[in-house]
């Protein structure tokens, strides 16, 4: 390929939609697509009105006088006591469905839509459309989405692919290890590393950008670039008032401020991820003018080999860098918080770690498929501390049957995950870190509804295989070299939902070399 750059706009299976009711005998009929929608006589079944009501009033009242606004995954538990597992949240003019137990979760997703809907994310696409964006996998809905997801998928969701990235993220997690050894020097006590949660963000924004943008951008030297650490606290602001922006009237916009902060958050995703697209755009250029192969890995790929438009590029890139960073960071600081607090667990992991990476042989992928154990780990991290407490869907396609009730096309189903990985019929004793949940050493599993992170079917988390390599790799390391522990002086910490869930401090980690290894 040589000459002129051309870039073009793009488009990119769900499961059958079935029904299944043990309950009623339903009248099925074949819609023209081929899915199954319902013809049900209004008095052989029961509705949405027959289900247990949350009104406005008593959601804003929780949140405000309860002090649940920044703890709505623990809503979600107390609320599921008061209404059992399935009940409606009113909003105004509009409402939706919460759903608590797996068998619910289960029967929605398997009964989900070909293109799959996310529900109303309007406050996302409004910046997008003010900016003259496009639309990324997270936003995109319909056909239009599935066209992208099958471009975005090629080169990071199959197995295959994402392993040849192993090199990639090795190389970032052997400067994120120089990096704590640097600030453990730095420290009074020799072991220290404070702030955790910005470090990992700092490694988890190189690591997604080396595979991204495919160069490194500074995060893990020890003055942090302004650009990149104006990104992670765009990601936190962004996060920090999309709830505010998703309740409140559009009314509100010119007379609150809580809009215009979350506006800044995403001017500055935009304008860091926006420029290193351009700088890459501009360096494949030069090699087509020159005659030159285009060859490389995944923005060159989305570059040269598709059609996709520069603002579909920007849209799906920075939704990308943005899911990428806060995904493995958050997940990261809780694993080493968990870890710290079960010793027996730690040791646990790290005889399987040592067993298998013999000296200072850096892990591969190969390697970590022989660790079932530190797999289980941020299995059940996940499932303590689900990445998205809370997702939605919306039926754009067919009328539906839900436990027992009907429930008409257009209907918004909010997927509790937090109280359902938290259900003790699921997870006995779900309070307690217990990897060996996850082993498959003969023992029975829990449903694999019961924690699904990274979402289920075709609308699944596109960079899931790139997350999961990355956080395997980065905690065998870790846990080779030191024993972990939480600084006495932090306290107990608790979780905060900022559309994710983080930690409600600065927490510090002492990192203790382990006598036999060497860094």
């Amino acid at each position: 390929m040589a000459g002129r750059l051309v870039l073009r706009s793009v488009e990119t299976t769900a499961l059958p939609v079935f029904l299944r009711s043990t309950t009623f005998n339903l009248d099925l009929k074949r819609s023209a697509n081929g899915n199954t929608t319902a013809s049900v006589p209004p008095a052989r079944i029961k509705t949405e009105a027959d289900l247990p009501e949350v009104s406005l009033p008593t959601t804003l009242y929780r949140w405000i006088f309860k002090g649940y606004y920044k703890r709505l995954h623990e809503l979600q538990l107390y609320e599921k006591q008061l209404y059992g597992p399935m009940y409606k949240v009113s909003a105004g003019n509009s409402h939706s469905v919460a759903l608590n137990t797996v068998e619910l979760l289960e029967e929605v997703m398997r009964k989900d839509d070909k293109f799959p809907s996310r529900g109303d994310m309007t406050a996302w696409t409004e910046y997008r459309d003010m900016n003259g964006l496009g639309y990324g996998p997270v936003t995109e809905e319909g056909e239009k989405w599935y066209k992208l997801r099958s471009v975005l998928n090629k080169r990071m969701l199959h197995p295959k692919d994402s392993v040849k990235y192993d090199n990639v993220i090795n190389e970032v997690v052997t400067d994120f290890i120089k990096r704590i050894c640097h600030l453990r020097k730095m420290s009074s006590s020799g072991d220290l590393v404070p702030n955790m949660s910005n470090e990992l963000y700092r490694f988890s924004l190189e690591g997604i950008s080396r595979i991204l943008f495919e160069t490194r951008i500074g995060c893990l030297e020890n003055e942090i670039p302004a650009e990149s650490q104006n990104f992670i606290n765009s990601i936190g602001q962004m996060f920090t008032y999309t709830m505010a922006v998703n309740v409140l009237p559009k009314w509100t916009h010119n007379y609150l401020p809580f809009w215009q902060w979350y506006i800044s958050g995403w001017d500055g995703i935009f304008r860091f991820a926006c420029k290193l697209i351009d700088k890459k755009m501009e360096d494949i250029q030069k090699r087509l003018d020159a005659g030159q192969e285009v060859e490389g890995e995944y923005l060159s790929y989305l570059l040269s080999s598709t059609n996709m438009s520069k603002k579909d590029v920007y849209g799906s890139v920075a939704e990308l860098l943005l899911a990428g960073v806060d995904t493995t960071s958050n997940t990261m600081m809780w694993a080493l918080y968990l870890l710290s607090q079960n010793p027996k667990t730690q040791e646990t992991l790290y005889q399987e770690v040592n067993n298998i990476i013999k000296g200072d042989k850096i892990p591969t992928a190969e390697d970590i498929n022989n660790m079932p154990y530190l797999k289980a780990v941020i299995k059940e991290t996940l499932r303590m501390y689900p990445v998205v407490p809370v997702n939605v869907r919306l039926l754009s396609e067919n009328d539906m049957v839900i436990g027992g009730h009907f429930f008409p096309k257009k209907t918004t189903f909010m997927m509790q995950h937090y109280a359902i990985s938290h259900d003790g019929n699921i997870f006995p004793e779900p309070g307690l870190f217990k990897p060996e949940r996850w082993l498959r050493d003969g023992r029975e599993r829990p449903s694999p509804f019961g924690s699904i992170p990274f979402g289920f079917g075709v609308r699944g988390c596109v960079g899931k295989r790139i997350a999961e390599l990355e956080m395997h790799l980065a905690l065998a390391r870790i846990i080779k070299l030191f024993e972990v522990k939480l600084d006495p002086n932090v306290g107990k910490i608790k979780a905060l939902n900022r559309t994710s869930l983080v930690a409600d401090r600065t927490v510090n980690f002492n990192f203790l070399e382990r006598k036999h290894t060497t860094t």
